[in-house]
């Protein structure tokens, strides 16, 4: 079992079903869901293109999955969650923008946001005690030898490369896509997303996610607002 602290809106909140009509599942316990043709990409099309994006379900990583320390529990890291979202103030992203990075397109902030990289950074120091070490056997399954130095650096010593200097805030919307498919991928990712995405984006929670055993899809377990308000549960 797993456990990863991610951000992703609320299940009502349009930008969550659009990205959820897209990617053909709802990470908060809904079943997965037939993907339809959009633009002219047939569903098929869609399907392939998401596959990989759907079985996290649309978030963006803060802590990236880990399995738990031995002297933790999922009960201390749920309370350590309220905790931390109790105390720690909503970050505003005034616009996000469709874009590719390395070959897969994602939803990133237009610009930077010193606010938000700092509140990535306090999530992934504050809950590193909840990680177990990474095996060998993970860390090989990162690719070390393709890791910048700094990258290698933060995978050993936070399980997880793109942290701190490395960090880029995104939500995955595909797989990696070659230059004849780009093009028709990044339309039909337009044509859903353009309206949603003229309004702002409040990141306003922090969400435990789980994958139950090895290639389970990751689920939400709890939604942690925050602000000095109650933690919102899920499970």
């Amino acid at each position: 079992m797993r456990y990863a602290v991610y951000f992703t809106p609320r299940q009502d909140e349009p930008l969550a079903r659009i990205a959820a009509n897209w990617l053909g599942r709802d990470p908060f316990g809904a079943a997965t869901r037939p993907v339809e043709a959009v633009v002219d990409l047939s569903a098929a099309e869609v399907a392939f293109h998401t596959a990989s994006a759907r079985r996290y379900g649309f978030h963006a990583t803060l802590k990236a999955p880990f399995r738990l320390a031995a002297n933790e529990t999922e009960a201390s890291l749920r309370a350590a969650l309220d905790n931390f979202a109790e105390a720690t103030p909503v970050v505003t992203i005034p616009r996000l923008i469709v874009s590719q990075i390395d070959g897969f397109f994602a939803l990133v902030p237009e610009g930077p946001l010193p606010a938000l990289n700092s509140f990535a950074d306090d999530v992934v120091r504050d809950f590193d005690r909840f990680r177990a070490p990474l095996t060998e056997a993970e860390i090989e399954r990162r690719s070390p030898d393709s890791l910048k130095p700094s990258e290698f650096r933060n995978l050993c010593q936070w399980g997880y490369p793109y942290v701190f200097e490395t960090f880029r805030f995104h939500m995955t919307l595909s797989g990696r896509a070659g230059p004849q498919e780009a093009p028709r991928l990044r339309a039909a990712i337009d044509s859903l997303f353009a309206e949603v995405l003229q309004k702002p984006v409040l990141v306003d929670a922090l969400t435990l996610f789980v994958e139950t055993e090895p290639g389970a899809p990751f689920m939400v377990l709890s939604h942690h607002a925050l602000g000095r308000r109650p933690a919102r549960k899920t499970a």
